[in-house]
């Protein structure tokens, strides 16, 4: 069980220590960050319990019941809570300043909850443990927090927003849009499509966008580091 739980949790430790790493020139409150991810872990449970009560809605077929699968029960379903916990505990909070903030507080609640979900994968799973930690460790954990640097851009561009409109359109788009690439992504795999020329070109494009994400809020983050110095 502590062997899973390791191989479970390495990703996760990797990914929030690339985070902090980013997040250099004006650090967020680790009591923060630890809440965002506490939450982000606990949430799993009520994702579960509905995540079971949609699949029994699930009244359509083949591709259509692929699709409901993927975009409904997981990707609203989890973008959806994972975004609630940021609007609760860190959304409001005084130490969101910057629009950097937004994603740093969006990927640790997500990695809070890719960090049990890879748990009980590997403990309930009945395949080989390594194989399985391998995969997720490089696809699913990190496919986490790159829907929630999307999330998280929109969330930062909701609450830096100039005029109510812009505010509840940033607002929208920080639900929709993770929910489409979560969606997608989860779609790519259960069609058992080509893994190669579909999955692996998706994959790609998902880390190019969300880079360039970061990396323009990480500039705004340094710029005004240099103007308080």
């Amino acid at each position: 069980m502590l062997q899973y739980i390791f191989l479970a949790l390495i990703p996760v430790v990797i990914l929030l220590i690339g985070l902090l790493v980013v997040d250099h020139y004006d650090r967020e409150p680790m009591k923060l960050l630890l809440k965002l991810f506490i939450y982000g872990f606990l949430v799993a449970l009520p994702i579960i319990l509905i995540e079971k009560l949609l699949q029994q809605f699930n009244f359509f077929i083949g591709v259509f019941a692929i699709a409901f699968e993927a975009f409904i029960v997981a990707g609203l379903t989890e973008e959806f809570f994972k975004r609630k916990v940021v609007l609760k505990v860190a959304f409001k909070h005084v130490a969101f300043n910057e629009k950097l903030d937004g994603i740093i507080y969006c990927a640790f609640a997500s990695l809070g909850f890719a960090a049990i979900e890879n748990i009980l994968y590997l403990v309930f799973q009945s395949q080989s443990v390594t194989n399985i930690a391998l995969m997720r460790g490089l696809l699913s954990v990190p496919a986490h927090m790159l829907f929630a640097i999307t999330m998280g851009y929109y969330l930062s561009m909701a609450k830096f927003a100039t005029t109510p409109a812009l505010k509840k359109s940033y607002m929208r788009k920080s639900l929709v849009h993770p929910i489409i690439l979560h969606g997608l992504f989860n779609f790519i795999l259960m069609i058992n499509i080509s893994f190669l020329f579909i999955f692996i070109p998706y994959v790609v494009i998902l880390w190019v966008i969300n880079i360039k994400k970061i990396r323009a809020f990480y500039r705004l983050s340094k710029q005004a580091h240099k103007n308080l110095q």
